[in-house]
């Protein structure tokens, strides 16, 4: 579907729920499904992405009922007996893909793990490498590097070093299922790991479903071997990756906007999106499981560092072309494993409506200049699509093909903005 956005030429007063986040979502399935005992999740984030996760836990045997206000999982005490050779295909979800491929280390089958073309493309290597250090047999069944891939063996456990550069997402895969080694799991980091608030995520959900893992200043995580997790009523917390649209949303068009349905004290990462625009010249202040922020004199330029909230990057961007001078957003490098390119993709969108753009590797500085819509195809991205939107609503006369990309992790976006009288829904 082609969405097409107006300017918005009034200030804006909203009030809107953020949905389920995704992050703790894939996480909460995959700790149920491994738990031993029953687990409840309440309000998991229904998208694409975590749909795959879902999908993949029942083809490896885990017993899965959606009911209303959640999901009951009957977890597998981490014994997973799929009963064949089996191949399950994650599409285009990175998430999906590196945090099961830990899990095949516990199936009594080998498993295939492959996904879209774009999936294909994205490394993996380094999560391979720690696996078979700690006693997987996991193959490349195409280019080396980079999915499909057979996972097989035993998981030892033990001690094991990874690069934390191209994902997090591989040292919460490791974690996600180290209760389940055969002694201890000791991971040293070579380095500060990109996206870190995103360990702060997995530490947080391992611990409420009780496992016993450790972090210290080093760089170093420690997780007891025997300790598995629980099965639990667990509660999902709201996305600040998603509300950070309806933020930027009253970052460029003016006016207030309240987002329902967030933890203030969240160890979500792009939870610090909201400072970065209080930089730029908005006011913002915490309410009881929301934030309300609000603009109404000029936005500036900033310079700022992203590594821990790369979600949000595309949609700093989108706010940036309205400030008052350049803005620099640094430590991004690892933008370009995403869905798609996305260092690539905010110069080509950028671009598109008139904006300066500058890229390095691990860096862009947005320079306003004179705006003018456009016509704009996220490619298959639904980060893209979503900021866009902001876009849109600050220069008029912008088409979002492709929109419906964003049920990877936001499926009624459009439909918040329809209510909220920000789209008419006619394309």
């Amino acid at each position: 579907m082609i969405v097409r956005l107006e300017k918005r030429d009034a200030p804006v007063d909203l009030r809107v729920r953020a949905p389920p986040s995704k992050s703790y979502t894939h996480r909460a399935l995959i700790a149920a499904a491994l738990a031993e005992g029953e687990s409840f999740i309440q309000e998991p984030l229904i998208a694409e992405d975590t749909l795959l996760t879902l999908t993949a836990l029942r083809s490896l045997g885990v017993e899965i009922k959606e009911e209303m206000g959640g999901i009951r999982i009957h977890g597998t005490g981490g014994v997973i007996r799929p009963g064949r050779r089996i191949k399950l295909d994650l599409k285009n979800s990175g998430t999906s893909m590196r945090l099961l491929a830990s899990v095949g280390l516990l199936a009594d089958q080998p498993v295939i793990l492959t996904g879209s073309e774009r999936m294909c493309k994205r490394p993996i290597r380094d999560l391979v490498e720690a696996l078979n250090a700690i006693g997987g047999d996991v193959r490349y069944l195409g280019q080396p590097g980079y999915p499909p891939i057979e996972v097989s063996g035993r998981l030892c456990g033990g001690q094991v070093t990874i690069s934390p550069y191209v994902s997090s997402q591989f040292i919460t895969s490791l974690l996600m299922t180290a209760p389940y080694a055969e002694e201890d799991l000791l991971i040293s980091l070579a380095g500060l790991s990109v996206s870190s608030s995103y360990l702060d995520i997995t530490v947080d959900l391992m611990t409420s479903f009780c496992a016993s893992v450790q972090a210290d200043a080093t760089h170093t995580f420690r997780v007891k071997s025997g300790r598995p997790f629980q099965g639990r009523q667990y509660q999902v917390e709201g996305d600040y990756s998603s509300a950070s649209y309806f933020f930027a949303i009253a970052a460029v068009c003016g006016g207030d906007v309240t987002v329902e349905n967030l933890n203030t004290n969240s160890t979500q990462g792009d939870r610090q999106f909201i400072s970065l625009l209080e930089r730029m010249g908005c006011k913002a202040d915490p309410g009881q499981d929301s934030y309300h922020l609000a603009r109404y004199g000029t936005l500036t330029g900033i310079d700022c560092d992203m590594s821990t909230m790369p979600d949000t990057v595309q949609t700093l961007a989108a706010v940036a072309i309205f400030a008052e001078g350049d803005t620099v957003i640094r430590g991004i490098s690892h933008l370009r494993h995403k869905e798609s390119d996305r260092i690539e993709a905010i110069e080509r969108v950028l671009s598109t409506v008139g904006a300066g753009i500058a890229t390095s590797e691990d860096q862009i500085r947005v320079v306003p200049g004179p705006l003018h819509g456009g016509e704009i195809d996220p490619k298959n991205d639904h980060r893209t699509a979503m900021s866009g939107a902001v876009l849109g609503l600050g220069i008029g006369t912008l088409s979002i093909l492709d929109a419906e990309c964003v049920g990877k992790s936001y499926p009624g976006f459009w439909d918040r903005l329809k209510e909220a009288g920000l789209w008419s829904g006619i394309y």
